[in-house]
């Protein structure tokens, strides 16, 4: 490319050109002055008069700037489209009711049975019956009683001994001791996916509770609102698979962005050998650099406007990445960009088992956020099983765990 096309570009890019009525008018390089090209390309600019040059670097400019001429040495964008594979995806949403009942069943054999309860009394209910059902009920987005109609079914059917009351299933999600169950099952769910995912992202969402927020109510007159909880996720970026997840409150100690990201991070390691993580602003942190980083990860976090790269503690990261997104911020933005996937992974989340929580306590809403995941991750399965061929064998995984 020749000098006058080089600056014509520098021009594009610093947005000189100025469209008038009759043509256009572009700003000179060393001055505030302007210069006008005409319809057919002729400048008022010393080059043109003087020199009397056919094509001048503002002319240059203003091709490019209309698209009629590309500069030499640059790539044309092309936007990517994406068939669907209609056939296999008919075949999925077609067996999903089903199949996401067989895989549940096989996968709540990771729970151990508690031992059965001594002496006079009714006996307990199942474990694993009780997670079975209240996971379909969440599924199916029924209410309880409605929902009872699907516990008869799967005794019907073999997947169950007993078909639970639908207040017992109620009750169940109060349980403190079920969180830790779900959030088990959810990293069971995501390993058939394994040799598949090597890249993640990184966010959050919140979900709106049936309670209210009373703050300033009466000395400010506000109006009432939802108070709302937050879901931190981390998902493969190929299948949408989510690999950890942490409920928080939406407001208060420990439920900033940042400070759940190792927690998401080693969540993930357990399972899968990650190559990428992938995150928004709110996650850049030396810490959280430096962690992904000790994972033989790499950490793909755009840094914020103000940052220095100063070498402080767990610096050395910190640095090399600044300067990658500084220099090479193209390429970054290409390994960024994926981070996309954790969005459409909360949209499928939302817009399948709904965006909100129905339980009434803090227990209860954590364990129920936490089963709408599980489902989502069932429902991922079962179509790479028709999309990827992939085998969802839960009871192999189940007899490892």
């Amino acid at each position: 490319m020749d000098l006058r096309k080089q600056k014509a570009l520098q021009l594009l890019k610093n947005g000189r050109i100025k469209k008038l009525k009759d043509g256009f008018a572009v700003q000179s390089q060393n001055s505030l002055k302007y210069y006008f090209v005409d319809k057919v390309f002729s400048c008022t600019c010393p080059d043109c008069k003087v020199n009397k040059t056919p094509v001048c670097k503002h002319a240059f400019a203003v091709k490019y700037y209309l698209g009629i001429e590309k500069p030499s040495g640059t790539v044309e964008k092309v936007k990517l489209t994406y068939k669907q594979a209609w056939s296999t995806y008919n075949q999925a949403q077609n067996n999903e009711v089903n199949l996401f009942d067989k895989l549940l069943s096989d996968l709540i054999e990771v729970v151990e049975e508690p031992e059965p309860k001594k002496g006079a009394g009714r006996p307990n209910l199942s474990l694993k019956e009780q997670l079975f059902c209240s996971t379909q009920k969440v599924y199916s987005q029924l209410s309880s009683r409605r929902a009872k109609s699907l516990f008869n079914n799967a005794q019907e059917r073999g997947l169950l001994k007993q078909s639970p009351h639908s207040n017992a299933v109620n009750k169940f999600f109060n349980r403190k001791d079920l969180t830790p169950i779900l959030q088990k099952l959810i990293a069971v769910s995501s390993a058939p996916l394994k040799k598949i995912e090597s890249k993640f992202a990184i966010d959050s969402t919140g979900f709106r509770t049936t309670r209210f927020n009373e703050y300033c109510k009466e000395k400010h007159d506000t109006k009432k609102k939802h108070n709302w909880i937050k879901l931190h996720a981390v998902c493969g970026v190929k299948t949408n698979i989510i690999t950890g997840a942490v409920i928080t409150n939406s407001v208060g100690v420990g439920t900033g962005d940042a400070t759940q990201l190792p927690e998401l991070v080693e969540q993930t390691n357990q399972t899968f050998e990650a190559t990428e993580y992938s995150a928004d602003k709110a996650y850049s942190s030396r810490n959280n650099l430096q962690f992904i980083d000790e994972k033989n990860a790499v950490p793909f976090i755009p840094f914020k406007k103000n940052t220095i790269p100063r070498i402080r503690g767990g610096g050395q990261v910190w640095r090399k990445m600044f300067h990658y997104f500084a220099l090479n911020q193209e390429e970054f933005l290409q390994h960024y960009h994926v981070r996309s996937n954790i969005e459409t992974t909360f949209h499928m989340i939302k817009s399948k088992f709904g965006d909100s929580v129905k339980s009434k306590n803090w227990t209860a809403q954590q364990n129920e956020l936490l089963a709408k995941v599980l489902c989502h991750n069932i429902v991922v399965v079962i179509h790479e099983m028709h999309e990827l061929g992939i085998s969802a064998d839960f009871k192999s995984l189940v007899a490892k765990n």
